[in-house]
């Protein structure tokens, strides 16, 4: 079972922006709280925003700001620069090959270097056809490195 339990400090963060104690933030308000709280520019935190509302509803609720904060949290600016670093011509996408080699420095949830078969496996289930991979795609594929037990 899904552990539901609110993290304290996602509680803190979630709370400075919510009006008359309702657990949602309508997207312009969620969009300010990743701009502010995680140094994301505009267009990132759209896409984190896109990317983490899982129901669609134009609104980010405690759980899915939680899910936000424990898959990326204050690694999500970071993430997002290196998508950008890794980006050939701002064309959103990312060729496997150069994620292939930023990834061999990555740990796994027990702290060990990915091996290259698990590189590779990764990035498989995460590649389109064209061996690309695009923005919500590559924050999918950082989230399951951070998770992966190997």
């Amino acid at each position: 079972m899904a552990n539901r339990k609110i993290q304290g400090e996602v509680q803190k963060i979630f709370d400075k922006y919510t009006k008359n104690f309702v657990r949602r933030l309508k997207r312009d308000d969620a969009i300010r709280m990743l701009q502010t709280e995680f140094s994301l520019a505009e267009s990132d935190a759209e896409v984190m925003f896109e990317i983490f509302d899982k129901d669609k509803n134009n609104e980010l609720s405690l759980w899915e700001f939680q899910q936000f904060y424990t898959c990326m949290g204050l690694e999500a600016k970071e993430t997002l620069n290196l998508f950008h670093k890794l980006e050939k011509d701002e064309s959103g996408m990312v060729d496997i090959e150069k994620c292939f080699d930023s990834m061999k420095g990555m740990k796994t949830a027990a702290g060990q270097d990915l091996e290259e078969k698990d590189i590779e496996m990764l990035l498989k289930a995460s590649a389109g056809p064209d061996k690309t991979i695009d923005l919500p795609k590559f924050v999918s594929l950082v989230t399951r490195v951070k998770f992966f037990k190997g």
